[in-house]
C-alpha cells in the first residue's frame, strides 16, 4: 500500500526506525507520528462506530481524532507529538483503556 501523505522537499534528515502495529517502519527526523506513519500507509486507525479509517482530521491537536498509543500504554496525539528512534505504536488501545 502506497502512504497517503508524500514528501515533496526535506527528504535528506536522519532516518527514525520505530513500530506501529508490530510492522517496523521508518520516518525522518523532526517528524510528527502522524507524518512518519501516513507517509507509509492509508491510515492512522479504524473509526470508533465503524469500519471507516481515519488519518487524523485538523493536523493540529484540537480534534481527538489522530489518537496512538505506546505498547506501554500511554496515549498520544500523533499529529503533534514527534517520532522518536525505538517507538512502538499501536493504532488501537491496550487493555484498560475505555474504548
Amino acid at each position: 500500500m502506497t502512504g497517503r501523505l508524500h514528501r515533496l522537499t526535506s527528504t535528506t534528515r536522519a532516518s527514525v526506525d520505530f513500530f506501529f502495529d508490530g510492522q517496523p517502519m521508518q520516518g525522518l527526523q523532526g517528524d510528527t507520528i502522524l507524518m512518519a506513519v501516513l507517509s507509509q500507509t492509508g491510515a492512522l486507525r479504524q473509526a470508533e462506530f465503524g469500519p471507516e479509517q481515519r488519518a487524523g482530521f485538523c493536523l493540529m491537536g484540537a480534534c481527538q481524532d489522530c489518537w496512538v498509543w505506546q505498547e506501554e500504554g500511554q496515549r498520544l496525539r500523533a499529529c503533534s507529538t514527534e517520532i522518536r528512534a525505538g517507538m512502538r505504536l499501536r493504532s488501537t488501545a491496550g487493555d484498560g483503556w475505555l474504548t
